[in-house]
């Protein structure tokens, strides 16, 4: 883990699921953990899937979304850990497939190359899981060390573990 001058670095990676809105419960479990917290959201998630002004302030940071010019200073530090939540089918066949094509997955990729703990918790519905890519990519992902927690499909009365993330990286 690199470590900051004070405490450890985290992206927290949110995409369009209908549980993003509760991103606020990671964002407040990692703080009590002693995390700072960076949040990159995939485009269709900045439209309206959680409450960004709320998670700007929470963080103290802006939220990224796009990419940055090479003129423009880094947002954040280096990641000491990434959690991507919720992860849905889109991102992580993406992301397996090495398919950078946002902010999100590209910094995904990278983390991935640099060797930064990731957690997952994927936010995928039944019929979409049970796609051949689906599951072709959770195999390529965990081969590369992506660490996952139980698949969330929204069933009634189910909570989405959002501290489960925190567990899967070890903190």
């Amino acid at each position: 883990m690199t470590r900051h001058a004070e405490k450890p670095f985290l992206y927290v990676i949110v995409c369009a699921a209908g549980v993003a809105a509760d991103v606020s419960k990671l964002i407040t479990a990692a703080q009590e953990r002693n995390w700072e917290v960076g949040v990159i959201a995939t485009p269709v998630a900045m439209n309206g899937f959680f409450d960004t002004a709320a998670v700007e302030a929470q963080t103290g940071r802006p939220i990224r979304s796009a990419w940055r010019t090479p003129a423009d200073p880094r947002p954040f530090p280096p990641p000491d850990a990434v959690v991507v939540a919720p992860a849905t089918f889109n991102t992580i066949n993406k992301w397996a497939a090495g398919l950078a094509d946002t902010l999100a997955v590209g910094t995904l990729c990278e983390a991935s190359g640099l060797g930064v703990p990731i957690a997952v918790l994927p936010c995928v519905a039944d019929a979409l899981a049970a796609h051949p890519a689906y599951r072709d990519s959770l195999t390529r992902l965990r081969g590369m060390g992506v660490r996952f927690g139980p698949p969330f499909t929204g069933a009634a009365g189910a909570e989405f573990g959002w501290e489960r993330a925190l567990e899967l990286i070890g903190r």
